[in-house]
């Protein structure tokens, strides 16, 4: 009698708070069923949904000899690929680069969508692209988030238009390279107080040697200062899809990390690489920048990351400039 007494009063106790969890569950961006057709206009590209993101295109005078489309970081917009492709230019190389849904100029910005429509943005824009330099080879570069979108979408293999990826410092801490406390309260804070903004503050936490630049970041008004909880906990579940994708990667990679990257660890990165399949290094170069920070193309040093990946798309097979593929594994395991 006292057991079925104590079951009831879970019952009613569980009930009024599975409902106040669901009133404050993370709140997903949906904004409706896609269509079949996307468009890249002038200055803008309209989505299969019907949603207008902004984007930037750096273009050499002549034909360019590639093309990359950049995809960016966590709560960064497309100005972060402005230095790497002004360089790339110059080296005969075309660059374009959207702001992701969420971030930067676009509506909806500080919220987060299925990861299922980052992947569709990224395929449609390159396809439509690939449509604007046809014969022209094209790669996918993404940092940090915009290389576990990319990573998402190379494990789809439904995009014969493209061809290889660059993956720097791609986001793969997932769940199951986590403490379960770490799992643990970003479910609970994701399904309490979603809407809450969390910052960086106090953190002690270096994305990058050039200080110029950060202070820059700081002062954009469209950089995003203030992330909400349900962004992280969305940006936590792609992370978790990365990692699923990475052992349906191989393609023609590019992988680069630096060595002082206190964002995305190197144990995740490690795990990440475990789970990739074999591949000779004419398919796949991984290197690691033992100075670099997780802002590897924008760092102080960033210009010897640009020559190396612009030697690579000449020549996937060559060794690069750089050397940073000497030992790389060993660096990311900690080893010397």
């Amino acid at each position: 009698m006292r057991m079925t007494r104590l079951k009831r009063f879970f019952a009613a106790l569980a009930l009024p708070l599975l409902l106040a969890l669901a009133a404050c569950a993370p709140a997903i961006v949906d904004p409706g069923p896609a269509t079949e057709t996307s468009e890249l206009h002038r200055s803008h590209f309209w989505t299969r949904d019907g949603i207008s993101l902004a984007y930037r295109s750096w273009l050499p005078g002549e034909t360019p000899k590639a093309v990359i489309v950049a995809l960016h970081g966590f709560n960064d917009y497309s100005p972060f690929f402005d230095t790497p492709a002004t360089f790339l230019k110059d080296h005969g190389i075309a660059s374009y680069a959207y702001d992701q849904r969420g971030f930067g100029a676009n509506g909806f910005r500080g919220r987060w969508f299925p990861t299922a429509r980052y992947t569709m943005d990224a395929r449609d824009f390159t396809r439509r692209v690939h449509e604007r330099h046809p014969g022209v080879p094209l790669y996918v570069l993404g940092e940090s988030m915009g290389g576990a979108v990319a990573m998402t979408l190379a494990a789809r293999h439904d995009t014969p238009w493209i061809a290889g990826w660059i993956l720097s410092a791609p986001a793969v801490w997932a769940r199951d390279t986590m403490p379960w406390y770490q799992r643990a309260t970003l479910w609970l804070a994701a399904h309490t107080m979603p809407a809450v903004p969390l910052t960086g503050r106090g953190l002690k936490i270096k994305p990058s040697d050039n200080i110029e630049m950060l202070i820059q970041l700081g002062r954009d008004p469209l950089v995003i200062k203030g992330t909400r909880i349900d962004a992280i906990y969305g940006l936590v579940d792609l992370m978790d899809t990365a990692m699923a994708s990475a052992a349906k990667l191989d393609g023609r990679t590019l992988i680069l990390y630096g060595g002082r990257d206190e964002i995305i660890t190197s144990g995740p990165t490690a795990t990440m690489l475990d789970r990739l399949p074999d591949a000779d290094a004419a398919t796949r170069r991984i290197a690691v920048y033992p100075g670099g920070y997780h802002m590897l193309l924008r760092d102080l040093e960033a210009e010897i990351v640009w020559r190396d990946i612009a030697a690579w798309l000449d020549n996937p097979a060559a060794a690069l400039p750089s050397g940073a593929e000497t030992g790389a594994r060993a660096l990311l395991d900690g080893r010397p």
